[in-house]
């Protein structure tokens, strides 16, 4: 079964419409990268504090 019937039958399933499944798909996957985001920001503010510290 491919992508476009598995979302068809989900949404028939959960008597929602496949646009609203796939604008919450988009929404989750924008939560996830964002969050991946962030871990790197840390760790790179992080690294740019020990560099300060050793540099001082």
């Amino acid at each position: 079964m491919g992508c476009a019937a598995k979302l068809t039958e989900r949404a028939r399933r959960e008597g929602r419409s496949k646009q609203e499944l796939a604008i919450e798909a988009i929404r989750d996957a924008q939560d996830r990268a964002e969050l991946k985001v962030d871990d790197v920001l840390a760790e790179l503010m992080d690294s740019d504090a020990e560099i300060l510290d050793h540099l001082k």
